[in-house]
């Protein structure tokens, strides 16, 4: 039997058991920095299949090394195991039984995966070449992120090549996609307080209006994509909350604006930070207001590495098909992957997960969200795919 067909078998016969761990994390979930409990889950699970198995990395992330019987290099996956603070309004038995908490964005699938991943290298030692070290991260939905702090308790020691999934209800079910370059974006959050002077609606003279301020600054941070950027380098500028006074015959003093920078290289993105403080501060002076800026930076862009990406479209192909693999278009989420991208070659891809047959028709973060279970066994079928490629290609 070839190795392809042995591991088709095996991820068949797994299946049900993929069902069952997810279902299990989606009844239990914990938000990001909190999942001990799902980490101790994890490693009976890993330990009853025979892995070596690291806790406690970087937080409650988890390393589980399966090391064959030939020598060969080193090759990482990496599976999220954090949820949100969204609460499920699924009617279904495996709905989450966590008030206010709630793996709306597949993370409990991406675990199982993993999981099932380990039961097949555990079993399959002897044709196994070098170490392929599955890394279980907490903590990617909430900045600072547990990339970081895996990476710096030793996750990629020795790592060759990296891969990792999102299985992502937007792409129809059997179809899979990714891009070489920028794929995410970075995205880096901020809070601008303008601080004017309250007076008499009547009397705006005087006052000093930090409503009226706020709204030249949110037409003026309109202006740095469309007249800063290179047109060619794609940026967003969002201020999405707009907070001041209190009623209707009093000039508000204070107005809070909270908003989002995305952009996909580094030079674009300091460009956009540096446009940003010097319209705050010009537009506030201006008028005579003062200001208080906070600028908090998030994760950077995921940047997948050309040969690796290449070797996604020429395993994908080789397993689904050429109409199951597309080129996908860069998007403006972000995703701390990049981190271990800018260590190890690497390439992270999108396994579609949607389906109307199987009510998976929600975006994710939606408390509805839902998946096509059989997408498991697609981005594990990927993963594997691409690791042994790596080995033997």
């Amino acid at each position: 039997m070839q190795t392809g067909d042995i591991v088709d078998q095996t991820l068949q016969q797994l299946y049900p058991q993929m069902v069952r761990w997810r279902r299990h994390l989606h009844q239990y979930p914990e938000l990001s920095f909190h999942e001990r409990v799902t980490a101790g889950w994890i490693a009976s699970q890993l330990t009853e299949l025979g892995c070596d198995v690291r806790t406690d990395v970087g937080g409650h992330g988890l390393i589980a090394s399966i090391k064959g019987d030939l020598p060969g290099p080193v090759v990482a996956l990496r599976a999220d195991i954090d949820a949100l603070p969204i609460q499920d309004e699924k009617t279904c038995e495996y709905a989450s039984k966590i008030p206010n908490v709630m793996h709306a964005c597949g993370h409990d699938a991406h675990t199982a995966t993993l999981l099932a991943i380990a039961a097949y290298y555990s079993a399959n030692r002897a044709q196994l070449k070098g170490e392929r070290r599955l890394l279980f991260q907490a903590a990617e939905e909430v900045t600072p992120g547990g990339a970081l702090p895996m990476i710096n308790d030793g996750a990629l020691e020795g790592v060759d090549a990296i891969y990792g999934v999102h299985l992502w209800t937007p792409l129809a079910s059997g179809l899979v996609a990714s891009k070489p370059g920028p794929f995410m974006s970075a995205a880096d959050e901020f809070v601008i307080d303008i601080i004017g002077r309250g007076g008499h609606g009547g009397l705006p003279h005087q006052a000093v209006d930090s409503i009226m301020i706020g709204s030249a600054l949110v037409q003026a941070v309109q202006s740095i994509v469309s007249r800063s950027v290179n047109p060619l380098h794609p940026a967003v500028v969002t201020i999405g909350s707009f907070q001041a006074g209190s009623t209707n015959n009093i000039i508000a003093e204070r107005c809070r604006m909270k908003g989002t920078v995305r952009s996909f290289d580094e030079q674009t993105r300091w460009l956009i930070h540096e446009r940003l403080e010097s319209l705050i501060r010009h537009t506030c002076s201006m008028y005579g207001a003062e200001h208080e800026y906070q600028m908090r930076i998030g994760y950077p862009p995921v940047v997948n590495d050309e040969t690796e990406a290449e070797r996604f479209f020429n395993v994908g192909r080789r397993l689904f098909g050429e109409q199951s693999v597309q080129l996908s278009e860069a998007i403006t989420i972000a995703e701390d992957f990049s981190y271990y991208l800018q260590k190890v070659p690497g390439c992270f891809m999108f396994v579609g997960a949607g389906s109307e047959e199987c009510g998976a028709v929600y975006s994710h973060h939606h408390p509805k969200f839902d998946i096509n279970e059989r997408a498991m066994l697609q981005a594990a079928r990927l993963l594997i795919g691409m690791a042994e490629d790596f080995v033997h290609g």
